[in-house]
């Protein structure tokens, strides 16, 4: 097919203001510059989200105790990402989930601790194995990052009541 000012959108001839093309219910060659070759380069993609409107989908915590391993070695810092509803629909058909409603939390947590310290591997097996406090602190975690999206918590200075913003979930427990 070829080229008119017609296919290209534009119906009139070169400023002359005659119809050409199909406007005038023919397809005429019409006069033009050198085609431009075209770039085999992709469109440049879209400018990173300022950060403020990213969605932060990982957050870093510090367990009040740590996950003792098998050496004696201690891991405390560690990283959970935000849940998917399959994260919260799997472990409803585990067997242990559906014996003992209480595991759904082990298992949960499980899916959702992307590191630990220098452990390989972070599944249910380590978090059934830490300390009580820790799993209370993980829970609390879990439920911060996933109902508010952010581990923040808006304060008032008792002392000047100015308004401001506190990480809760970087540190371990009664530390600021």
């Amino acid at each position: 097919m070829r080229r008119t000012s017609a296919a290209r959108g534009l119906g009139l001839g070169q400023g002359q203001g005659q119809a050409t093309g199909a406007a005038a219910g023919l397809e005429q060659p019409q006069p033009q510059s050198p085609p431009q070759p075209q770039s085999q380069e992709a469109a440049p993609a879209p400018a990173p989200a300022p950060a403020a409107y990213r969605l932060q989908t990982e957050f870093p915590f510090e367990l009040p105790r740590g996950y003792v391993d098998e050496a004696g070695t201690v891991h405390r810092d560690g990283v959970m990402r935000l849940a998917t509803a399959r994260d919260e629909l799997v472990p409803l058909r585990d067997i242990r989930v559906q014996e003992n409603p209480a595991y759904l939390s082990v298992v949960l947590l499980g899916r959702v601790i992307t590191r630990l310290g220098s452990l390989p591997l972070v599944h249910d097996g380590v978090v059934e194995n830490m300390f009580a406090s820790d799993l209370a602190f993980l829970q609390d975690f879990y439920r911060q990052v996933n109902a508010e999206g952010h581990t923040r918590a808006s304060v008032q200075c008792p002392h000047c009541s100015e308004p401001f913003e506190v990480e809760l979930g970087g540190s371990r427990l009664g530390e600021s």
